[in-house]
């Protein structure tokens, strides 16, 4: 009996001894020892990465926030871009007068003589306007997206040609016809080449409306141009434009016959 109960005490051993040896060696080398599941234990606040920010208490999430500085309150406003749209916070002659393309518009800018008004006209009804039917080489030209158009006959070589046009007022009226003819003259330089600059040549008042003549220069080259803002008794003043580029500067006399024609419709 007492050699049995030796054989078992040692075979006990053996297979107390295998256990360990199992537990405590990994069968593999991707393979790791196993453990008891614990909750890991909360880092301590210096080993956080310096880059990551702490995470908000409570306490914090309750705590108001400061109102702001009058400082952080108040951004300057960017000035708008030549030929851009108007920029928030700015008035139509604010954008105007902050657009380098187009000068001041001073007292030394005179009058100007008037030939007699052309007989035949051109009547728009949308604008309730008449403009002068100007004779050859002018003719009438399909008048999208205007709503009357006469062209003088294209250069050979030449992208520009002379154009006189009406249509209801594109810009944003304003309470002085002298300022709202100064936008609808800057507006005009859409229909000029980039880069185009206005240099005044004569302003005055017209009849339910405003007059201005003025040179557009791009690079070598302008335009002798004028607009006639007017209120023909629509929703809207009409608006007159006519332009001749210096490659047809003959025509230049027929601006003046433009300007001094421009009437209500009765």
């Amino acid at each position: 009996m007492r050699s049995i109960y030796r054989g078992l005490a040692v075979v006990a051993a053996v297979a107390v001894a295998a256990t360990v040896i199992v537990l405590a060696l990994p069968s593999g080398p991707d393979e790791v020892v196993a453990g008891p599941v614990t909750a890991p234990p909360a880092a301590p606040a210096s080993s956080a990465p310096a880059s990551s920010a702490p995470a908000p208490t409570p306490s914090a999430t309750l705590t108001p926030t400061s109102p702001p500085t009058p400082t952080s309150a108040l951004t300057a406003t960017p000035a708008p871009s030549p030929g851009a749209s108007l920029a928030p916070g700015y008035t139509a002659m604010q954008a105007l007068y902050a657009d380098p393309r187009v000068p001041r518009l001073t007292g030394r800018v005179k009058r100007m003589a008037l030939p007699r008004p052309a007989g035949r006209l051109v009547k728009d009804r949308r604008t309730g306007l008449a403009v002068p039917r100007l004779g050859k080489p002018w003719k009438a030209h399909g008048a999208a997206p205007f709503t009357s158009k006469q062209v003088l006959p294209a250069v050979r070589g030449g992208k520009l040609r002379g154009m006189l046009v009406t249509c209801p007022l594109p810009i944003m009226e304003q309470r002085s016809p002298r300022d709202t003819a100064l936008l609808a003259a800057r507006w005009t330089l859409n229909h000029h080449p980039k880069g185009s600059k206005i240099s005044w040549l004569a302003s005055q008042r017209v009849k339910t409306g405003w007059m201005l003549v003025y040179r557009v220069k791009y690079g070598k080259h302008s335009s002798r141009a004028a607009v006639v803002v007017m209120d023909g008794g629509m929703s809207k003043p009409g608006l007159a434009f006519v332009t001749v580029p210096d490659s047809q500067r003959k025509r230049w006399r027929d601006i003046g016959r433009v300007v001094s024609g421009v009437r209500v419709l009765g």
